[in-house]
């Protein structure tokens, strides 16, 4: 790697968990110019806008996320244990600094950045499309009820577990993603698994 897309990564590096922790509009350059000991200039140097930096940065984060969530998937011998395993790696696994960068993006860009915005829409739909691809593949394999819409399995458990995410932040307690991570798992039991 060339020295400056080293820097350029270790730009991105700096900056995911200050626009996660504080939004587009709360980080400035000079907050990212004080984390990476670089100068603005040196910055605008390497991205052409603070939009640009802070959508590579979210790119960076939104990486860091899936790659804990799916790594060890392939470990589970089939498709509602993979889907399980999914949710015990969202409600165990740290999330990046400042929470999910997903969620604090729509939350965030909802009314400024069209980029940011577009870039968390496309990881929501590769997320349910993920999850929906898990359920399809049990499907045929005869895992998973073939009456089920597995899209909608996939919305069902994003939304209850981001949620869950929500509610655990804001009362300091990892319970409501226990909770909804045994709701999940018994769902998946009951109405998603073939019974043998």
């Amino acid at each position: 790697m060339l020295k400056g897309e080293r820097t350029r990564q270790r730009i991105i590096a700096k900056a995911a968990p200050l626009f996660n922790r504080k939004g587009y509009d709360g980080c400035s350059m000079q907050d990212i110019s004080a984390a990476t000991g670089l100068e603005k200039a040196s910055l605008y140097g390497h991205f052409a806008t603070k939009e640009e930096l802070a959508v590579a940065a979210f790119d960076h984060a939104w990486a860091q996320v899936c790659s804990a969530r799916v790594g060890n998937l392939d470990e589970a011998p089939n498709g509602v244990d993979k889907l399980k395993l999914h949710i015990a790696n969202f409600v165990s696994k740290p999330s990046f600094p400042g929470g999910c960068p997903m969620l604090n993006t729509v939350l965030d860009a909802d009314d400024g950045s069209a980029a940011l915005r577009r870039r968390a829409e496309c990881a929501m739909r590769d997320w349910v499309n993920f999850l929906a691809d898990i359920a399809r593949a049990g499907q045929a394999k005869g895992e998973i009820r073939s009456t089920l819409n597995p899209e909608e399995l996939a919305i069902l458990i994003i939304s209850l577990l981001e949620g869950a995410f929500v509610s655990s932040r804001l009362q300091r307690s990892r319970d409501a993603l226990v909770l909804a991570q045994q709701h999940l798992d018994s769902y998946l039991e009951s109405q998603v698994r073939v019974s043998a």
